[in-house]
């Protein structure tokens, strides 16, 4: 069957309610399908990632946990005021040959972040986080990794993180690259809720 243009339709004479709705939706569908087939797709190479902090970053990704896992996940204002703790924590103790981070910009905007904090002789990973529309294009992926590269190049021969049983993507992701859970435990503080955390480990060398 031919496919009907809902303009013309319109203009050939069918000036009832019921057409004109038809052809008004038929007319939302292709302006949304040729919108969807014409936006070029993401590509992890396009996202630009620097690893030096600069005035702003320390807020805006306090914001960015706060807001999405609030929305995602229902974590409390205890959650966010905690990542905030932490990164001002990774600010005083940070030394360039041990620590780093890898923060995702696309349009002049946050959309991406990860860190390493030194903990001794290993190497904790935290605040590891993506805006939803650039989930699945592989940016988690090159930011593990980036994380990995520096991992050898900094000498540690493990690492660790800390995360919970609700994100099951980020745990698979972290598994693909040698992590083994090693601890769960359930907690309340500080995601305001109840939740099992799970401790994942990396022994390298």
């Amino acid at each position: 069957m031919p496919r009907i243009d809902p303009i013309l339709y319109i203009f050939r004479g069918s000036f009832n309610t019921a057409s004109i709705g038809w052809a008004l939706q038929q007319a939302n569908i292709t302006f949304r399908h040729n919108f969807i087939t014409m936006a070029p797709a993401l590509h992890p190479d396009d996202i630009h990632i620097r690893t030096t902090l600069q005035p702003g970053d320390v807020g805006y990704v306090t914001y960015l946990h706060g807001s999405l896992y609030s929305q995602e996940y229902k974590y409390g204002v205890t959650f966010e005021a905690y990542v905030a703790e932490g990164l001002v924590e990774f600010c005083k103790q940070y030394e360039t040959a041990k620590d780093r981070v890898w923060i995702c910009e696309h349009n002049k905007q946050i959309v991406g972040f990860l860190l390493l904090m030194h903990r001794g002789d290993a190497a904790q990973l935290r605040y590891f986080i993506l805006h939803p529309d650039y989930r699945g294009i592989g940016l988690g992926k090159k930011l593990m990794q980036l994380y990995m590269a520096f991992l050898r190049e900094a000498g540690y021969k493990s690492s660790y993180l800390w995360t919970t049983s609700e994100l099951p993507a980020a745990a698979s992701l972290y598994k693909k690259f040698g992590f083994v859970l090693v601890e769960e435990k359930p907690a309340t503080m500080p995601f305001g809720k109840p939740v099992i955390e799970h401790k994942y480990e990396l022994k390298s060398g």
